[in-house]
């Protein structure tokens, strides 16, 4: 059984935002020679997340909406968390809801998707450098 490792980055211009990031754990993939496996991706950060959905841009805006609503922002004096001079405890709660990482089985060196599945990395507290872990294990 063979493993690899590598870790993506990014650095968002907003405080939030959605990104397909499946081209990316293919370059990967491609670059493991990995036929046969698992493929997880997982956000290596507490305020950001990792998910599988559609690629559809008023799913993104929906999916925002709802979890500005279900954890908003402001005021940042709702959240205890903030009181430690942090303005991120939405961002933690978001990122609950999301998820932290996705497991991809790998079939003839392919992920193997369901029809429309991407792999999308979701920033709740952005504006700074962020990793991605992908580790692909299998023949």
């Amino acid at each position: 059984m063979k493993s690899y490792r590598k870790e993506l980055t990014v650095n968002t211009p907003s405080r939030r935002e959605f990104i397909n990031i499946t081209p990316q754990v293919e370059s990967c993939l491609r670059e493991s020679g990995i036929r046969e496996g698992l493929v997880l991706v997982n956000s290596m950060h507490i305020t950001a997340s990792v998910f599988i959905n559609d690629d559809e841009s008023g799913l993104h805006h929906d999916y925002d909406l709802w979890l500005e609503k279900l954890a908003p922002h402001e005021p940042i004096n709702n959240y205890w968390h903030n009181r430690t001079g942090e303005d991120n405890a939405d961002a933690h709660i978001k990122r609950q809801v999301m998820g932290r990482e996705v497991v991809v089985a790998v079939t003839n060196g392919r992920l193997d998707f369901g029809t429309w599945e991407q792999i999308f990395y979701g920033e709740f507290d952005g504006m700074r450098r962020k990793r991605i872990l992908v580790k692909i294990i299998g023949d």
